[in-house]
């Protein structure tokens, strides 16, 4: 399904019931019904794949409601969505009833589907009568949302646009930002996760990312066996990836946890802010599914697994992340963590962009590997300033290290094209940081920005304009108006600044400075005159001056 189809289906969906609620409102009834849909049509692909085993799909369905470990999850009779839609009346208390009772016989989506009342009442009449909600439903029912037949995190793609469309600024300023599929597929492949890897992503929203990480892995299985990724047996892949993922937003967390469940991935989401409350912290339980591990393990090793005091973070072996772009948090924040977490310096109040960089760095083991998604700004801001300036000393830190951190740390910058993303049309950037990068003391610049198909309403990379850019990673090449691989002295050389286009020469004008990247900037300045400020008049008030630069 394309975006301009998903984006039609869902306005309709919305004007179906446009009268009886406010429309910030209308995701709280259709994201659950989409839920449902998603589940029921995963649900009759897997009965009819078990039907087509036994030349039977009659003997199927009896067969999964005797033995449910036959399949993947289990739906009860009658509460299957096409029997729920034929009911003529009670449809409200109907879809309530199977809602529970799906939740009941799968605990994992107990507090994920089952949170709405489809015949709640408010001053005495229905809120949604049954005529508007068979409405909706046969609306709903025009699209199928098999596993083959949309991708991954349609349901991260729904919410973001109901967000956008009909609660206009609630989502960026929740920090809702919808991953483009190709960005996530572009992500994946960096890392390269391999089986039994630990992956964190502490802004996991629907979970998109995750899950992209294990679909790449199946993908590499099946090449490897010769097989269609739709047609591995569970025990092709030996050691799944152990999936763990924090969101804020309890409705994008059960999201998350709805969509590990539909792809049968072993995903654990927590529900928290992480900058304040990194929930992933002291020592890891080890996952059940997999063997215990030797205390001489090999890839991931035992700080994979957290082995730590309860007041350490958790380290995983990759982490990957798109969190909100210059998120504001208060200085302390990063001064009263008790995590060791900004040890190469606090960011400004005005961009939290190389907070949430630290974090992930702090989050992973020995020889981790991490790639984050950012402004454009967060390579290139305070580069050239006179004195010094926060983020610019932080990228420092990153690139030479000290007794106390390591450097040499940034791996590769890749430069996206321009609208992309949903809430912007600014471009933004992919940032690899690698532990162990293969190739010590450089850093590999990627200008991808003319690398994408124009679509409506957004642009998007295709399959080939991914594998090139993945391909010119992998190799570690420089190429004529692509990239340029530079050193850790001519990034110092160069203020650290670290934006692609600096590098890589291109034909167009330069664009005039982004409206939000302007306004990051303005407030940083702001900061930083407010701190100049506070620290003149702490001199004065040294030498009995207190007052005297304020007329007092």
């Amino acid at each position: 399904m394309d975006i301009t189809t998903l984006e039609n289906w869902l306005w309709e969906a919305a004007c179906s019931i446009r009268g009886p609620l406010d429309a910030p409102k209308y995701k709280d009834y259709i994201l659950p019904l989409l839920f449902y849909k998603r589940l029921s049509d995963v649900y009759e692909d897997e009965v009819r794949k078990l039907g087509q085993e036994l030349d039977n799909e009659a003997w199927a369905r009896h067969l999964a409601q005797e033995d449910r470990r036959l399949i993947r999850f289990y739906i009860p009779n009658g509460y299957t969505w096409p029997e729920v839609r034929k009911s003529p009346v009670r449809l409200g208390e109907r879809l309530t009833e199977a809602m529970r009772a799906i939740a009941k016989e799968n605990p994992k989506l107990e507090g994920v589907i089952d949170i709405v009342d489809f015949n709640a009442t408010a001053a005495g009449q229905r809120i949604l009568d049954d005529d508007t909600l068979a409405r909706l439903m046969e609306i709903l029912n025009r699209q199928r949302l098999g596993l083959r037949d949309v991708e991954p995190d349609i349901l991260g793609r729904a919410y973001e646009y109901l967000l956008r469309k009909f609660a206009e600024g609630s989502g960026q300023s929740a920090g809702e930002f919808y991953t483009p599929m190709e960005v996530a597929t572009l992500m994946a492949c960096i890392l390269d996760p391999e089986e039994g890897e630990a992956i964190y992503d502490p802004a996991c929203g629907s979970g998109g990312l995750l899950i992209k990480s294990q679909l790449r892995l199946r993908e590499k299985t099946a090449q490897r066996l010769g097989k269609d990724p739709h047609d591995l047996q569970p025990g092709d892949v030996q050691r799944p990836l152990q999936l763990y993922g924090q969101e804020i937003n309890h409705v994008t967390y059960a999201m998350a946890k709805m969509n590990a469940f539909i792809h049968d991935m072993e995903a654990e989401i927590a529900l928290g802010d992480t900058m304040r409350n990194p929930r992933f912290v002291g020592p890891h339980p080890h996952p059940p599914h997999l063997p215990s591990p030797s205390p001489k393990i090999g890839r991931g090793g035992r700080e994979a697994r957290g082995v730590g005091g309860e007041g350490s973070l958790r380290t995983f072996d990759k982490v990957m992340a798109n969190p909100m772009w210059n998120q504001k948090f208060g200085t302390e924040v990063y001064e009263n963590d008790t995590f060791n977490r900004f040890t190469r310096g606090t960011p400004p109040s005005s961009s939290a962009d190389w907070g949430w960089i630290q974090h992930m760095v702090a989050s992973l083991n020995e020889r981790g590997k991490m790639a984050v998604v950012l402004d454009t700004g967060a390579v290139s801001r305070g580069s050239g300033n006179q004195g010094s300036n926060k983020e610019r000393d932080i990228r420092k830190a990153f690139i030479e290290g000290d007794l106390v951190t390591p450097g040499d740390l940034v791996e590769a910058v890749i430069l996206l094209p321009e609208n992309l993303f949903y809430n912007t049309t600014a471009p933004g950037i992919i940032m690899v940081i690698n532990k162990a990068k293969p190739h010590p003391g450089e850093i590999l610049l990627i200008n991808a920005s003319k690398l994408c198909a124009k679509g409506r309403p957004k642009n998007y990379l295709t399959d080939e304009h991914i594998r090139q850019i993945y391909e010119i990673y992998r190799d570690w090449r420089a190429e004529d108006g692509v990239s340029a691989i530079i050193t850790t002295q001519e990034a110092a050389r160069n203020d650290y600044n670290l934006s692609p286009s600096r590098y890589v020469a291109s034909d167009d004008v330069e664009p005039p400075l982004p409206l939000e990247e302007a306004l990051v900037l303005l407030a940083q300045a702001e900061e930083e005159r407010a701190e100049a400020d506070a620290e003149l008049d702490a001199v004065l008030c040294a030498l009995g001056f207190g007052g005297w630069r304020h007329g007092r």
